[in-house]
């Protein structure tokens, strides 16, 4: 996969890209990382980016010109043609299922903006989808390409030195992750479940979809909205329920 970054603040990456995960994803190469700073872009003496809204209002947008000539830079030098996302907070709120889907692309291109926000045009003729990774507000955009970049790296064949911890992962199957304990088997006076030291594969597989499927049910309710429960679920659920209601 390649990746390429649109920023007025390159070397805030240059840290996360370079470390842990991202880092070994690109010395397999696995992934490359190309981040540009636009404002070389720029067609004017002061390389100016951004202009007074038309109409007035507080803050600055970014003018179309630099983004879009680096855009198409980009597109020329590439045998790929990327599918460009806009980290913006009016965007589709990021999920793991949608890591998964962009992790199947060749070439991702993401638009950091800075400042009050974006022509309009950017959006309108530049950009495949708007991502949001929660509804508050950043200082730019950089931090949240940083999310999204990690989130979809770690799922690239090999990149994790265990496959099915990616399938494993909270919200990958509309669940929580089930707890997870190690040595020692009892610290300060809190035991790890017997049933982990059991060596019943069985019953283990068994206790750790049962948590998860509670763990859900305690914190992230909503999730069951669009991954209803399994049967096996539903039967624990009413188990829940009956205990519940003794004295």
């Amino acid at each position: 996969m390649r990746i390429d970054v649109l920023t007025l603040f390159p070397e805030m990456f240059s840290g996360v890209l370079n470390t842990s995960m991202l880092k070994k994803a690109q010395d397999q190469e696995r992934v490359s990382y190309h981040v540009t700073d636009f404002r070389t872009y720029a067609d004017n003496k002061h390389q100016s980016v951004d202009d007074a809204p038309y109409g007035g209002g507080a803050g600055m947008l970014l003018t179309p010109q630099p983004l879009f000539d680096a855009v198409d830079a980009i597109k020329t030098s590439s045998s790929s043609q990327p599918h460009v996302v806009l980290l913006c907070p009016q965007g589709t709120t990021f999920s793991q299922a949608k890591a998964h889907e962009l992790a199947e692309k060749d070439h991702l291109l993401f638009l950091c903006g800075h400042y009050e926000g974006y022509d309009e045009r950017i959006r309108e003729a530049l950009v495949d989808e708007e991502i949001s990774i929660g509804d508050y507000i950043l200082t730019g955009g950089e931090l949240g390409a940083m999310v999204v970049i990690d989130a979809v790296t770690r799922l690239l064949p090999g990149t994790l030195g265990n496959a099915v911890s990616a399938k494993t992962d909270s919200f990958s199957d509309g669940r929580l992750e089930h707890p997870h304990y190690t040595r020692p088997a009892s610290f300060r006076g809190l035991d790890v479940p017997e049933v982990l030291l059991s060596g019943n594969h069985e019953r283990i597989a068994e206790w750790r979809r049962r948590e998860s499927f509670m763990r859900t049910l305690e914190r992230r309710p909503d999730l069951l909205n669009t991954y209803p429960p399994t049967e096996e679920e539903t039967q624990w659920l009413n188990e829940w329920r009956n205990d519940k209601k003794r004295p």
